[in-house]
């Protein structure tokens, strides 16, 4: 009983300890002018739904969630955060050659055709970031139309 009591102190004053261990935000002042929204004509409807469901893992500026605040969470969302930014960043559209536009957009309509994005994981918190079957034909409208103009 001795040992239990020692391993829950410790591992309570480690709990209480990492959520001093800073963490940097995904969060920026304003808007790029590379940003996806303003270098395309993008409607209303697929723009927010967009940045519902895929700017905060995929643009340089996250609306973080209160349990951001605990950590080992924080480390986790910073970890996914880096990942999807490494894959497609939206805030940095711009930069991106025709070529890439062209492969990310195409990357876009499979994940979303197959379920793979947003993520499960993300949708189970986050209900408004699910896609209904008319913003999935929307968006993918929209996407193919936007690879095509390329």
């Amino acid at each position: 009983m001795k040992a239990v009591k020692i391993i829950v102190i410790v591992l309570l004053v480690a709990f209480v300890g990492i959520q001093f261990m800073p963490v940097e935000r995904n969060q920026s002042d304003g808007v790029p002018k590379t940003d996806f929204m303003l270098v395309n004509d993008v409607p209303s409807d697929i723009k927010n739904k967009l940045q519902v469901s895929c700017y905060d893992c995929h643009s340089n500026n996250t609306q973080y969630p209160w349990y951001n605040k605990v950590q080992p969470v924080a480390w986790y969302l910073e970890n996914h955060i880096a990942e999807g930014k490494a894959e497609l960043n939206f805030s940095e559209w711009a930069e991106y050659s025709a070529r890439r536009k062209k492969s990310k957009l195409r990357s876009i309509v499979n994940q979303i055709i197959n379920d793979e994005m947003p993520m499960d994981s993300y949708t189970l918190i986050h209900k408004e970031a699910a896609f209904s079957e008319e913003e999935i034909q929307q968006v993918i409208k929209y996407m193919e139309n936007l690879k095509d103009s390329l």
